[in-house]
């Protein structure tokens, strides 16, 4: 099936649109743009190039994807936005794309919900299955893992990454590192308050998974030890549980802070 394209909207002559594209009344996909099978554009969406998006993507109104990013230093060379398969982008999204300094990419995955007035800043590089809810914001170079979940106005500082299963809360404000399976409340800046037992349980996590990380949680914030204590008693831990494993290995790849 041929894309359907409102007459108020505007296709530029370089852009490759595949097969069953809806675009609504009064849209922009500019030139240099690849948009895959069964995407769905609706009013006042615009979309800048460089960009790919793969196949089965929403975009429900006023979302601004593709656009230059937010960076002084961005002097117009070629960078991209990379978006995957079957996500959803709500009312007034904006996603940049990179910057030749950092990479040159802005990548989203698979299977994403980033609801309305999200950001993603560029050369920010976003997992599967995630879920920002209203408002919530990442700034430059930030790495976010699968299953994800940032609460409505939660905001990430640059270079900060957040670990796969984490959730941050309701208004958090992030300024470090982020190991999995965590949960951060708000407190001035975000701080740990335990882990996300309620979303690894609805993903499947046994109990014994979830005893192996918790008992992980307390020995890195609760004994009340310095960090290297607290990674001597992870690496003991860590024979016997890949996801104790996992989060010695994000802990040990760190270049920034870790929040505790």
């Amino acid at each position: 099936m041929d894309a359907a394209i409102h007459p108020t909207a505007v296709v530029e002559a370089g852009a490759r649109l595949g097969k069953g594209v809806r675009i609504g009344a009064f849209c922009h996909i500019g030139d240099d743009v690849v948009v895959g099978d069964g995407c769905e554009f609706g009013p006042h969406c615009s979309v800048a190039g460089p960009t790919t998006i793969g196949n089965d993507n929403r975009f429900i109104g006023h979302c601004a994807i593709g656009g230059e990013p937010q960076d002084k230093k961005f002097a117009g060379e070629r960078v991209e936005l990379v978006i995957g398969d079957r996500n959803t982008f709500r009312e007034f999204v904006t996603v940049n794309r990179g910057t030749g300094t950092g990479g040159g990419v802005t990548r989203v995955g698979n299977d994403n919900w980033l609801l309305a007035y999200t950001h993603v800043a560029h050369d920010c590089t976003v997992g599967d299955h995630c879920v920002f809810s209203n408002n919530a914001t990442l700034a430059g170079h930030v790495s976010v893992g699968d299953h994800v979940i940032l609460s409505g106005f939660a905001g990430v500082h640059q270079f900060c990454r957040i670990g796969a299963h984490a959730f941050i809360g309701m208004g958090a404000f992030v300024n470090g590192d982020v190991p999995p399976f965590v949960m951060v409340a708000q407190d001035g800046y975000g701080r740990p308050r335990g882990i996300n037992s309620e979303g690894l349980k609805r993903r499947g996590f046994d109990s014994e998974r979830i005893g192996a990380i918790k008992r992980a949680y307390r020995a890195l914030y609760v004994a009340g030890g310095s960090l290297e204590d607290a990674r001597a008693k992870l690496l003991d831990m860590a024979g016997e549980s890949e996801d104790v494993r996992a989060l010695l290995d994000f802990i040990d790849s760190g270049e920034r802070p870790l929040l505790r």
